[in-house]
C-alpha cells in the first residue's frame, strides 16, 4: 500500500505531470511499483505519466472515499 505522500504524488502526476519534481522520493516508489512511467519528450526532457495500473489504483482509492 502507498503512503499518504506517495498517493498524493500519484494524484499530482495525474493532474499536473509538468509540476512534479522528478527528484521526489515518492516518485521513485511509484516508478518501482510501475504506477508511474517516465516518457521522453522530443526536447529530451522526461515527464512522468500515470500507467494503467496507476489509473486503476486512483479509481479504486477514489471510490473508497
Amino acid at each position: 500500500m502507498l503512503s499518504p505522500h506517495e498517493f498524493a504524488a500519484l494524484k499530482l502526476v495525474k493532474a499536473s505531470p509538468d509540476q512534479i519534481d522528478l527528484n521526489r522520493e515518492e516518485l521513485d516508489t511509484l516508478l518501482e511499483q510501475q504506477l508511474v512511467a517516465l516518457e521522453k519528450l522530443a526536447s529530451g526532457a522526461h515527464r512522468p505519466r500515470v500507467t494503467h495500473d496507476g489509473e486503476s489504483l486512483l479509481r479504486t482509492m477514489m471510490r473508497r472515499r
